[in-house]
């Protein structure tokens, strides 16, 4: 059974890529534009692991997991940020939070699979 990787990120151009990738690894992947967006997928259906932006409209990525984090379904699902920040301080928030780990754009396709398959077990 294949495993269901949510993509959150504003960037149509990162999703695809994003998406691409772990497509062609064998995954199936649902997208989302945003936080909210990917809150309502992650709620309304099961995820083996989330992929998220930090900085999104209308909910950012630390939001969306600690939004996630009181839901049912957003338990122990791993969440790792992909962003172009990677202050201390917000990776400190985002752990905080609820995140497992910490991706910095630009990303190769062999750093994401590595990581997406180091969270999936």
């Amino acid at each position: 059974m294949s495993k269901t990787v949510l993509t959150v990120d504003d960037s149509p151009s990162i999703r695809r890529m994003i998406a691409l990738t772990l497509r062609e690894a064998g995954y199936d992947v649902l997208e989302a534009n945003d936080g909210q967006e990917g809150f309502n997928l992650a709620t309304a259906q099961r995820v083996d692991a989330i992929i998220t932006d930090q900085n999104m409209p209308n909910m950012d990525g630390l939001s969306m997991i600690r939004a996630l984090r009181a839901h049912p379904h957003g338990q122990g699902v791993p969440i790792v940020v992909l962003s172009t920040d990677s202050t201390e301080n917000l990776k400190d928030q985002a752990r905080a939070a609820g995140a497992l780990g910490w991706m910095v754009k630009p990303f190769t396709q062999d750093k994401l699979l590595a990581v997406v398959r180091k969270v999936l077990g």
